[in-house]
């Protein structure tokens, strides 16, 4: 327990540190994706049945738990190119599972407090969600995937260029083409049928189903479930890779 724990702790504590920055950094996107769609579109634009804003909160918050998980990354990317910290750890006795599992858990803190920041604002602009079991589950299953996968990535990568690169390339259309911002139903079928293919589109369709009280179809969680599970694996060889 202590090899994960204290590759944990660390980013815990890096994160500590800059705390105050990192949740105003978490705040501006949100806010800004809000007063662009949600309040500049108007109230009388519904979707689904629903005003748009509700439509909207629950993509938002499938879109963050993917990016700032993902963004344990840059974290890592730091750690190894400047500081030399990957090189201590492969030094220590610490197992590469346990080293993926803690940077795993600190991605996932990151979403988690992404997660709190959206809640708060829609409490705050009178937006009624349900944020129950079925909810946090796909909020976790979805960062857990982002988080390992970041951490797999992030051992393949030569420099920041090419960290950039793979959010460009990786994160960011599936930021915009997920479902987050309108249905997936307005879109031709042959790209509707391509989009249903990312992994963040079966984590929005849950998120926000769990969220209008819904009972979510039981698939994205078994995806979910499954492609976090490669994607660990995935991170636990790369980073044997890196050590050899």
């Amino acid at each position: 327990m202590r090899d994960w724990f204290s590759v944990y702790w660390r980013e815990l504590l890096i994160l500590r540190r800059r705390l105050f920055r990192q949740l105003a950094s978490m705040s501006v996107a949100p806010l800004l994706y809000l007063l662009a769609f949600g309040v500049g579109m108007g109230s009388n634009v519904s979707v689904q049945g629903r005003p748009y804003l509700e439509f909207l909160i629950p993509g938002l918050i499938a879109m963050n738990s993917m990016m700032q998980s993902f963004a344990i990354a840059i974290e890592i990317n730091v750690a190894r190119f400047y500081w030399g910290i990957f090189e201590e750890f492969q030094a220590a006795p610490i197992s590469d599972a346990s080293y993926v599992l803690g940077e795993t858990l600190a991605g996932i803190t990151r979403a988690l407090l992404s997660v709190a920041i959206i809640i708060l604002i829609a409490i705050l602009a009178g937006v009624q969600l349900s944020y129950n079991l079925f909810f946090w589950s796909a909020v976790l299953l979805t960062s857990f995937f982002f988080a390992a996968l970041a951490i797999a990535l992030a051992m393949l990568v030569k420099s920041h260029a090419d960290q950039a690169l793979l959010t460009s390339f990786v994160i960011t259309p599936m930021a915009f083409l997920s479902g987050t911002f309108f249905p997936l139903e307005n879109m031709p079928v042959w790209l509707k049928q391509f989009l249903r293919l990312l992994p963040l589109t079966p984590a929005t369709e849950a998120i926000r189903a769990a969220a209008f009280g819904q009972t979510p179809p039981w698939r994205p969680y078994v995806l979910l479930t499954a492609l976090s599970a490669g994607a660990f694996l995935l991170a636990v060889n790369f980073v044997k890779k890196a050590r050899d």
